[in-house]
């Protein structure tokens, strides 16, 4: 799988770190109980199609990477500095 860094350009999927899903948690209150704390830290969507996920280019720049990408093909659809992203994020908030 290759996987274009927004600073490096294309690059091979070796010099890049999978972080996780590229999607914002909302954090149990810390008084939610132990199966909401469970959940929160244990269990996440898998699904078979098109996901968001951050990685690290860890063999380049640094950067953070939101991946967009589907699982079942491996096709890289699109790649966005993670600070971007959060930027929008942060703009769209009310």
């Amino acid at each position: 799988m290759r996987i274009t860094c927004p600073i490096c350009g294309e690059r091979d999927r070796r010099e890049f770190y999978y972080v996780g899903d590229a999607v914002l948690l909302e954090r149990p209150d810390p008084e939610a109980g132990e199966a909401a704390w469970d959940d929160y830290l244990h269990n996440r969507d898998n699904p078979a199609g098109d996901t968001r996920d951050l990685w690290s280019h860890e063999g380049g720049c640094g950067a953070w990477v939101v991946v967009t990408r589907n699982t079942v093909t491996h096709e890289v659809l699109a790649t966005e500095l993670a600070s971007d992203v959060a930027a929008d994020l942060r703009e769209a908030r009310p």
